[in-house]
């Protein structure tokens, strides 16, 4: 369980044919630029990936082909988040028996259940498996936060428990997890909410950001979240951070993955449709986000020629 995640964790698309199937060289693609641009590690099957919209066959060919694309060139993180605690259970023990590097956790959607059945949700998954594991605590897609000491319980319980990615807005939340589990489990957060939470969770230690962002600007997205071990660090994350800022906003004026998926295309990298009910960021939406790309340099830096 010594795995050390910090830095960039990106949250990859799922590239589509232009027949519906999924697009693996699309994959091998996407994966490789992560691993030139110095991206630490990979989150697949996330609300980025379209993950609502694939079937189960679906989502275990990915863990079993992605796995193979990175060969251990990159650690690879998969959501086993479901609708009940057996079907998180059953995705996670497939990504273990497959070689994943580590799963996700949530609570799951619409149940909106107490912090108790949270916790007996957690530990009866992360029982279920040997390998590394974490929480998602996204309250705005779940109905639910997991508390600081829910967090804090699951931690003393679990050696493999070894990542929170937090989506929430409150940073007494990411003091109270940094405080009571001391450095434990790292502390991972989300661009939502609207980036608000990515400068306080490196400041109280934490190890990173699990981010959208990294699909479109990389090596930015990278340098921006290294935890801050020295002044210089500092001061690097929050130029490139205030730079790219404008991006990162309009990167979330829809909801994952419809405004990367465009922003990828633009690029001409592989990322194909999007699966109903989204619907395509066009018109003078896309030209803005072409426009504010080309000012920035993105285009000519990661466009494919």
């Amino acid at each position: 369980m010594m795995m050390n995640l910090q830095g960039s964790w990106v949250a990859m698309i799922t590239p589509f044919t232009k027949d519906d199937k999924i697009d693996f060289d699309g994959f091998n693609t996407l994966i490789d630029r992560q691993i030139k641009y110095g991206t630490s590690q990979l989150f697949v099957l996330g609300s980025a990936g379209e993950v609502t919209l694939l079937s189960m066959e679906e989502k275990k060919t990915i863990i079993k082909e992605v796995i193979a694309i990175t060969r251990r060139r990159i650690p690879v993180f998969f959501s086993a988040a479901s609708m009940t605690t057996d079907q998180s259970i059953e995705i996670a023990q497939y990504c273990e028996k497959q070689g994943a590097d580590g799963v996700v956790f949530t609570v799951p959607p619409y149940v909106l259940i107490n912090q108790r059945a949270v916790f007996q949700h957690f530990d009866s998954c992360m029982n279920s498996i040997n390998i590394p594991c974490g929480i998602y605590n996204n309250p705005s897609r779940l109905g639910v936060i997991v508390k600081p000491e829910t967090i804090k319980l699951l931690s003393d319980r679990h050696p493999n428990f070894v990542v929170d990615k937090e989506a929430q807005g409150s940073v007494e939340q990411l003091v109270q997890v940094q405080r009571l589990c001391q450095g434990k489990v790292k502390i991972m957060c989300c661009d939502f909410p609207k980036y608000s939470i990515v400068i306080p969770t490196l400041a109280v230690g934490g190890a990173g950001t699990a981010n959208i962002g990294g699909n479109v600007i990389p090596e930015e997205t990278a340098s921006y979240s290294r935890p801050w071990t020295s002044m210089q660090i500092i001061e690097e994350c929050r130029n490139e951070y205030f730079k790219y800022f404008p991006l990162l906003q309009e990167l979330y004026t829809f909801s994952n993955p419809v405004v990367i998926k465009a922003a990828l295309e633009i690029l001409g990298l592989p990322c194909g449709h999007l699966r109903k009910p989204y619907q395509p960021y066009a018109g003078e939406r896309r030209d803005r986000l072409e426009k504010m790309m080309g000012e920035m340099g993105v285009i000519d830096k990661y466009g494919v020629k």
